[in-house]
This record gives structure tokens, sequence and C-alpha cells, in this order.
């Protein structure tokens, strides 16, 4: 092996991951199969530590394993230009922003319903409570 190049149990213990979640992403296209040396095993080149922690980084952003599939998809065109990756990055805060009212718009509802009267409470709690005997 090169002095650039890893075993999967080296780029699993460098990245953090287990060699399973390495494995995971290969066999589900999330990361491109890498070369083979000549007894068979996985060459990894450096260029996987920094998908790996794309990987790990997009996920804590809560990014779909999906997604993040489809943007390195598009990282990896020749085509791609930095002006076409700020503007995923934007939509992507605006998903978030959609996301963040929405919470807000629960947490005022949920709060809303701290002010009900105790009466009221009582009774709604009483209608799951209804006795199923036949009058």
């Amino acid at each position: 092996m090169g002095v650039d190049t890893m075993t999967r149990g080296q780029l699993a213990k460098k990245t953090g991951v287990t060699m399973a979640t390495l494995r995971y992403y290969e066999d589900s296209g999330i990361l491109p199969n890498p070369h083979r040396s000549s007894n068979g095993y996985r060459v990894y080149t450096e260029d996987y530590l920094v998908k790996v922690k794309f990987i790990k980084d997009a996920q804590m952003l809560g990014y779909s394993l999906k997604e993040i599939q489809e943007t390195l998809q598009l990282l990896s065109n020749e085509d791609m230009e930095k002006d076409t990756l700020k503007t995923l990055v934007r939509e992507r805060i605006a998903d978030i922003q959609q996301h963040m009212d929405h919470l807000e718009q629960m947490q005022k509802h949920l709060a809303g319903l701290l002010l009900t009267p105790e009466d009221d409470i009582d009774s709604y709690i009483q209608s799951f409570r209804v006795d199923k005997k036949e009058p």
C-alpha cells in the first residue's frame, strides 16, 4: 500500500466511524467503491477522509443519507460550480427556517393549552374514561 492509502480499518479509525458504517456507505452508494489492491483488499485514498467527514458533518446538520448521497454526486460532477453549492446551502437554510417557524407555532399552541381552565381539562380527560357498559 502506498503512503497515501489506507485500509478500511485505518479509515474507520481516522474518521471515527465503524467499519460497518463504511461498508454500509459503500453498499448503499453514498461512498464510491474503493480500488482493490492485488491481494483483494480495499484501498482507500486520502479523499475518502474528506468524503466521510462531509457525511458526518452533513448528518449533524440534519441532512438525510439520501440528500448526502445526492450532494456528493453533485460535488463529484465536473460541472459543479461554487454558485450551485451556495444555492444548495441557501435552500437548506430556508428549509431550516421553515422548520423553526413550524416548531415555534407548535410551541405557542402547546403553551396556549396550558392556559386551559382546569375544569375543561378534567372534562377532556374524563371523555377518555367513559364507562363502556351499555345503559
